[in-house]
């Protein structure tokens, strides 16, 4: 796969990815949610932190949220930096496709919760009890590199009292699944499942040789 096919994925899944988002922060207030099917929800949270909301200040304590934040959005800024640069490497050197595609779909995903996190706090008012505003007169609801990621995906695909007879958690009421998240965390997602799974064949070697080399090899003979 070429570096140019690459960029057209990843523009394709950015475009969804923030047209997405732009939808939701413009025409939905915080928690707000609609049932779109019993098993799938439109449901308006964001994200200040990392997976599943957690913060580097859980972790460190002595960091202020403020100071997790901003280390957390340059963390990720020097990580999509570092992926950008593989996926030139590996589309350079013609890797195989299947690596080129998950990276091409992990770094997709990544700008776009990258995008959230650095302009989104100025872009837009806050959404506490209102509907966002785009530019808003009295300025955005944080600066630069505070923003919050808009996540909207919501699968609570079955919820209820698991069995008595199930060690541990029996008795209990479970959930699946709760987590919220977006387009860009699909990518990401799906990047990392392609590369576990197609392990082997994203990372073979190719046993090709080119024509031009092909045809130096054979007048050495």
């Amino acid at each position: 796969m070429s570096l140019k096919k690459a960029s057209i994925i990843i523009i394709l899944i950015l475009l969804v990815d923030q047209i997405s988002k732009i939808y939701i922060k413009t025409h939905f207030v915080l928690n707000e949610d609609v049932t779109v099917f019993s098993w799938f929800k439109i449901a308006f949270v964001e994200n200040d932190g990392m997976a599943w909301g957690t913060k580097l200040s859980d972790f460190f304590t002595f960091i202020s949220d403020k100071s997790a934040k901003l280390i957390l959005t340059l963390f990720r800024i020097v990580a999509v930096t570092g992926i950008g640069f593989w996926l030139v490497d590996v589309a350079k050197k013609k890797k195989s496709k299947i690596l080129i595609f998950a990276i091409s779909i992990i770094f997709a995903g990544a700008l776009g919760n990258i995008l959230d996190s650095v302009f989104y706090g100025v872009l837009f008012s806050d959404s506490h009890m209102q509907v966002a505003e785009i530019l808003p007169e009295g300025g955005g609801y944080a600066g630069v590199f505070y923003g919050n990621v808009v996540d909207m995906l919501h699968f609570p695909i079955w919820s209820g009292i698991l069995p008595e007879w199930l060690p541990l958690i029996g008795g209990k009421y479970f959930s699946f699944f709760d987590p919220v998240f977006n387009v860009a965390d699909v990518a990401i997602s799906t990047g990392i499942g392609i590369l576990i799974v197609f392990n082997k064949k994203a990372f073979k070697e190719s046993s090709k040789i080119d024509k031009p080399d092909l045809e130096s090899h054979n007048n050495l003979n």
